[in-house]
């Protein structure tokens, strides 16, 4: 692809990085971007250094945030016996949506995965079981994707808190195998999570 601006190709270049971008979209992104008032361009420059400058993570459950201690960790109004462990922020996201769920949550960054050179350690599961060291965890919902890598780090997480008094479960089957939680829809999430089903079924099941 030629261009006749170092300008333009530098721009083009940086937005087909992201992903599903690819050159073509990338150069219809910037020249609709110089067609806009230079305000609105300006505004979108800030907004995303300003987004990697200050965002912070939740130091108790890892989502991100404004503050130190995000929004729903700060709430009164939640339940911190229940705790909702997801792979993803794009998880919280998603099931906050379905207005069903009134505990917390954990995010784990990932799953464990020896393919791709991802172990216990590179995610956020020991501060996790630190927590359920507390004694203030009743119930620990897996809803992590149902996956091979998903199943795998459930079951790590339900091993390292065998023997603590904590109920375990996992999200009713109503999110197919395989899917990810952000592309279910709110209805089906929402009834996944009210009908969790304790999670020694699930090992039984499967």
């Amino acid at each position: 692809m030629d261009f006749s601006s170092k300008l333009l190709e530098n721009a083009v270049h940086e937005i087909s990085q992201l992903p599903g971008i690819g050159k073509r979209t990338a150069l219809r992104l910037v020249l609709h971007l110089l067609k806009q008032p230079e305000e609105q361009t300006t505004n979108l420059a800030s907004a995303l250094v300003n987004l990697r400058s200050q965002i912070k993570f939740c130091v108790s459950c890892h989502n991100i945030s404004d503050v130190e201690l995000c929004e729903i960790c700060a709430s009164p109004k939640r339940d911190e016996s229940i705790v909702c462990v997801v792979e993803d922020i794009r998880d919280v996201m998603a099931i906050e949506n379905t207005g069903q769920f009134r505990g917390l949550y954990h995010v784990l960054g990932g799953k464990i995965s020896p393919m791709e050179g991802i172990g216990p350690q590179d995610l956020t599961i020991s501060s996790l079981i630190s927590k359920a060291k507390k004694g203030i965890i009743k119930e620990m919902i897996f809803a992590l994707s149902s996956t091979m890598e998903g199943d795998t780090t459930n079951f790590y997480i339900y091993k390292q808190i065998e023997g603590l008094e904590i109920n375990t479960s996992t999200i009713a089957r109503g999110v197919a195998v395989g899917d990810e939680l952000e592309y279910a829809d709110e209805v089906t999430l929402g009834r996944s999570i009210i009908n969790r089903i304790p999670f020694e079924g699930s090992l039984k099941a499967n």
